[in-house]
């Protein structure tokens, strides 16, 4: 098989996280008083790191950006990351990836201490080799350093793996490591934004994406 091992993102690729995730935000820009009623706004933060997102989308300084991440950790510690649910199709793809000898690892943005709840509360977790995801200090908040960290744990030739993500993030991330990526359609992509940032394939939906990596 060309690609051995596959790092899959979680945010709009393995679950649809958009009830949970705006409504953390939500909670966090209440908290400076900004009453924000625009969901396609509030859609921007799924996936990419959340600092950067209050900065980019609200002009947060990084100071306020990082207390508006700890109130939206707040709520999403307790009842936001179960405001959730795996997309259709992804027990089946990822039982049929295993069953055919793929090593699987996640590779999100999000801090680990979430995802490795989430992975457990929605049995995802048996499929997967490894877990790979941010610390709450910040620590390996970039794409970049998650797949670079999981490259360093597995030991395995970079010609073996493939990105699999709904955002650009996931796909510069995979350059910025030399691995071939996949970006989908089904998660919170905006039109043409994984086109421009270059991902080696894209696939419209899980059926499709099961086809590619299983080659």
């Amino acid at each position: 098989m060309k690609y051995k091992y596959i790092f899959f993102d979680l945010d709009g690729t393995l679950t649809d996280p958009q009830e949970g995730i705006t409504n953390c935000v939500m909670y966090a820009l209440e908290h400076f008083g900004i009453h924000e009623t625009n969901y396609s706004k509030l859609m921007r933060f799924i996936g990419p790191p959340l600092v950067y997102s209050f900065s980019e989308y609200y002009g947060f300084d990084e100071e306020k950006s990082l207390e508006a991440v700890e109130k939206y950790r707040e709520r999403f510690s307790t009842v936001g990351l179960f405001e959730n649910k795996v997309y259709d199709g992804v027990y089946d793809m990822l039982q049929k990836l295993s069953d055919s000898g793929h090593i699987l690892v996640l590779a999100t943005s999000k801090p680990k201490v979430f995802a490795d709840r989430i992975m457990v509360k929605y049995r995802l977790r048996p499929y997967f080799k490894l877990i790979c995801g941010s610390e709450l200090d910040g620590t390996r908040n970039d794409k970049n350093e998650v797949i670079e960290y999981a490259i360093e744990k597995l030991g395995c030739p970079r010609e073996s793996v493939i990105m699999v993500g709904d955002r650009r993030h996931d796909i510069i991330g995979a350059k910025k490591c030399s691995i071939a990526s996949c970006g989908v359609r089904f998660g919170y992509a905006e039109e043409g934004e994984l086109e421009e940032a270059g991902a080696d394939m894209i696939a419209e939906d899980m059926e499709e994406l099961t086809d590619i990596l299983m080659r």
